[in-house]
């Protein structure tokens, strides 16, 4: 479920940018669906329906707190049941996961492949100049 609702946060917000920007956010938004797509893919389900599925209730979450004027991170628990590859509200099967644990690892990650891509320039930068 928290994958999902960070995949939806991300593109709507990547939907709010243009140019050059729009495209980490589209790309991460993306890479974080792959948990739901291989957890429906080995329950042997509909993939595309299901993610699908699960992609809509997350954004009508949105799209509700919007309208009511409530916070960014509306309140949506629908994932994945793992042994039925059914949608299922996860408080109600009383699984909870630490979102604020998976959004600093998150964040972690991102700034670690940002810390990489600007040592690569600067190597690839100082071959150039024959150092």
């Amino acid at each position: 479920a928290t994958e999902m609702a960070v995949s939806t946060g991300l593109r709507r917000a990547g939907l709010k940018l243009e140019g050059v920007q729009q495209g980490p956010f589209l790309a991460v938004g993306e890479a974080m669906e792959v948990i739901p797509r291989t957890l429906a893919q080995n329950c042997g389900v509909s993939v595309i329906r299901t993610v699908t599925q699960l992609r809509a209730k997350h954004a009508a979450a949105y799209e509700e707190a919007e309208q009511d004027g409530k916070d960014i991170f509306p309140k949506c628990n629908w994932g994945i049941d793992g042994t039925t590859g059914k949608l299922v509200d996860m408080d109600e099967f009383g699984i909870w996961e630490p979102f604020s644990v998976k959004i600093q690892t998150i964040k972690t990650a991102v700034e670690s492949a940002c810390m990489i891509l600007r040592i690569d320039d600067i190597v690839s930068g100082s071959k150039k100049k024959g150092y």
